[in-house]
């Protein structure tokens, strides 16, 4: 009678376990600076540069947004890129 009563709070207890064992501490930094930072300063934007490829050219613009915070309160930059068919000169 006794491991009739225990069985479920040893399946609940293993349960907690096993999820509490795979959690993932997340890891705010970037092996890539160029594309994702982190601070409260936000990082100045590239200037527009144009590529020449050939039979066309592209002019393309990065700029600096946040997407969210740091468990500390930290901004999380990301840089966003676009891209626009330019005549070429």
């Amino acid at each position: 009678m006794k491991l009739r009563h225990a069985l479920p709070l040893l399946m609940v207890a293993a349960l907690v376990a096993g999820c509490g064992a795979n959690a993932v501490a997340p890891r705010y930094t970037s092996e890539n600076p160029d594309i994702m930072r982190i601070g409260n300063d936000r990082p100045a934007d590239p200037e527009r540069s144009v590529e020449d490829l050939g039979s066309y050219c592209v002019e393309v613009t990065e700029t600096w947004n946040a997407h969210g915070s740091t468990p500390d309160g930290q901004t999380l930059w990301a840089k966003d890129t676009a891209r626009a068919v330019v005549p070429c000169d």
